[in-house]
């Protein structure tokens, strides 16, 4: 029997938009309301990116991607809130 060559192919690895995404998301409701927004915009911008990179099958952080997309828009609000309250 003959062996097969080890494998060289890497595993997938989490993109960089996607996990400062993850950061700014957090981040967003953290801060104050203009801070809060900023971060909350950069965390959807930072996902849709990490979902598009995502794509390739040696990226992986397309469900985080869009968990921050969706925490950034929660955070829109959130943000409105502090601002107003």
């Amino acid at each position: 029997m003959t062996q097969l060559p080890p494998s060289t192919r890497r595993s997938p690895a989490f993109s960089i938009p996607s996990i400062l995404a993850m950061i700014c998301a957090i981040g967003s409701f953290m801060a104050g309301a203009g801070a809060g927004f900023l971060l909350a915009i950069l965390a959807i911008i930072l996902g849709a990116l990490g979902v598009v990179l995502a794509l390739a099958p040696q990226t992986r952080g397309g469900i985080a991607s869009v968990i921050s997309i969706l925490a950034g828009a929660i955070g829109i609000i959130a943000a409105v809130f502090k601002l107003v309250f």
